[in-house]
């Protein structure tokens, strides 16, 4: 099985967040970072970063888009995400990212497969190796090669975090998510025998509603989850 790197988060940076009695308590972490302006690529190869994102929050997390474990189930739960930013009129204050961990093998036109395999409708963003690992140090995640040929793999970090519309880091939730063993057929279909007995363990770090929450902390408006179609 895969090893998984720790989240490395500096303790002095993490936060306990205040709750008030209306709202439930927080899933993550609470920080409030400026996000350096890391040139990234899109998946038609045109230069970006998170600033061309402000004045939206934006949910993130990494991924590989080889992989066969944990990151087709996270990406099920970022599209649920969205989709429900979409339905409760929010979709043009959030913006949903899936960056790589595999500067190797993610090229824009792998990107562009990845959307076309599985119908995902988020952006996928990927890197030089230099600039994906400066991007992921700030966010404490870590990735490295694992294996030759065949057995190529990236060992990384699993999470998600937020970021708020100023381009401030705000929320740091480790982990991979707890789908409820419930994912589309096309992103299923990715999973290797780890990964469908990840799907089953309901014991991930996060999950959809909890996100959901914690976006309305900083969105000041609640997303509640409904069924995709």
């Amino acid at each position: 099985m895969k090893r998984r790197l720790k989240l490395a988060i500096v303790a002095a940076l993490l936060l306990t967040a205040g709750c008030g009695r209306s709202q439930p308590p927080l899933t993550g972490v609470a920080v409030d970072r400026p996000v350096p302006d890391v040139r990234l690529i899109d998946e038609h190869g045109r230069s970006t970063s998170l600033r061309a994102f402000r004045g939206t929050v934006v949910v993130l997390a990494p991924t590989l888009t080889f992989c066969h474990e944990v990151c087709p189930i996270t990406s099920g739960a970022l599209e649920q995400i969205r989709y429900d930013a979409q339905q409760a009129g929010l979709g043009e204050r959030v913006t949903v990212l899936e960056v790589s961990v595999d500067p190797w093998q993610d090229t824009p036109a792998r990107l562009r497969a990845y959307r076309s395999e599985t119908g995902v409708r988020f952006r996928l963003l990927t890197g030089s190796h230099a600039e994906l690992k400066r991007f992921w140090r700030f966010f404490g995640v870590g990735f490295y090669p694992t294996g030759h040929g065949r057995t190529f793999d990236v060992a990384h970090t699993d999470g998600v975090f937020l970021v708020d519309e100023r381009g401030h880091w705000r929320i740091a939730v480790i982990g991979m998510p707890n789908v409820r063993g419930r994912l589309a057929p096309r992103l299923k279909r990715l999973l290797g025998g780890t990964g469908l007995h990840n799907l089953t363990l309901f014991q991930g770090a996060w999950m959809v509603q909890q996100v959901l929450d914690d976006f309305s902390r900083l969105l000041g408006h609640r997303i509640p989850a409904r069924p995709l179609p």
